[in-house]
């Protein structure tokens, strides 16, 4: 079975609030006064991250992605756990420890504590890891209220990470040396957007982060708001590297949509809603269900890949 089919059978068994019926990036616990907010995200070598990845820039990785799903719910990190798989290398796993203190220290959020096993000299590199955060208030955004008639937005810039991915794996090449360190910087040590999710979260009617793609977690908020989402490709927010390297054309767009890795902030609120947040307009909730995809006034075809899809 496919993974869809896989969540699709633990659904049958997942019946306690907090898991919000695993259409959530994340778990909700109420503690007290206070609600907890968890969640896990794993990195297997080969298919999250390069086998000649530097190890500091995969354990920073690994904390920021995890961060980024707490971003989104406008959490504060308390405390994460690690699930470690040992493989041959003293030295990788020595630099992957340094990278994980720079990503603690520079996101305020402490190590808790985890589990370490050995997976065989030959096992790919396996990660987990679990964070643990506070929600703001009462309000902890899902991916469920967008309503029809709601504006849709995203944080900062989109392809970035995509296209440094394009140039850590020989696919393109960038003639300027700052524009492809900002590339590169973009895929291996992202930063997720902790303060703007904090500032949004009690503001937008769904919220999520841009992990596999615009395009397709852009459905997954049509999906689970029963929703259609327009997008508007000629919208999309790319930064001053990424039009260098990859341009600003059609296709262009279409890769940065479909990319990933963006680990920017996807949601909707009212349009008269006032967002204190540097924000990009990249489309609308329409009644139906669904994406739908234009430019220029033209509308256009949906990709055959809207984004990463897990196997």
């Amino acid at each position: 079975m496919n993974e869809l089919e896989f969540i699709d059978r633990l659904k049958a068994i997942t019946t306690h609030p907090a898991a919000r019926g695993l259409a959530d990036d994340v778990a909700m616990m109420p503690f007290g006064r206070h609600k907890l907010v968890m969640t896990h995200d794993m990195m297997v070598e080969g298919m999250h991250f390069l086998r000649d990845a530097d190890p500091a820039d995969v354990a920073w990785k690994l904390v920021a992605v995890n961060l980024s799903d707490l971003a989104a719910k406008g959490a504060k990190p308390l405390g994460l756990l690690l699930g470690y798989g040992r493989t041959a290398g003293d030295a990788w796993d020595a630099a992957f420890v340094e990278g994980l203190k720079q990503a603690i220290d520079r996101f305020s959020v402490p190590l808790l504590g985890g589990d370490t096993v050995a997976m065989g000299d030959n096992a790919p590199r396996t990660f987990g890891l679990t964070a643990i955060g506070e929600a703001k208030g009462h309000i902890v955004p899902s991916r469920s209220n967008a309503r029809p008639g709601h504006a849709v937005y995203v944080t900062g810039t989109i392809g970035d990470a995509w296209a440094g991915l394009q140039i850590a794996s020989g696919a393109l090449q960038a003639d300027d040396i700052d524009i492809s360190a900002t590339l590169l910087k973009a895929h291996t040590r992202p930063t997720p957007r902790l303060e703007e999710g904090r500032i949004l979260s009690n503001l937008v009617s769904s919220m999520m982060d841009v992990s596999d793609g615009l395009l397709l977690d852009a459905s997954r908020i049509a999906a689970a708001s029963d929703v259609k989402i327009e997008i508007d490709l000629a919208e999309l927010p790319l930064s001053k590297p990424f039009q260098t390297l990859v341009g600003t054309d059609r296709d262009a767009r279409m890769k940065a949509a479909t990319g990933g890795d963006d680990y920017q902030l996807l949601l909707t609120a009212s349009p008269e809603t006032v967002l204190s947040v540097p924000l990009t307009c990249v489309g609308i909730c329409r009644p139906g269900s669904g994406i739908a995809l234009h430019s220029h006034g033209e509308r256009l075809e949906l990709p055959d890949a809207m984004g990463f899809v897990h196997a």
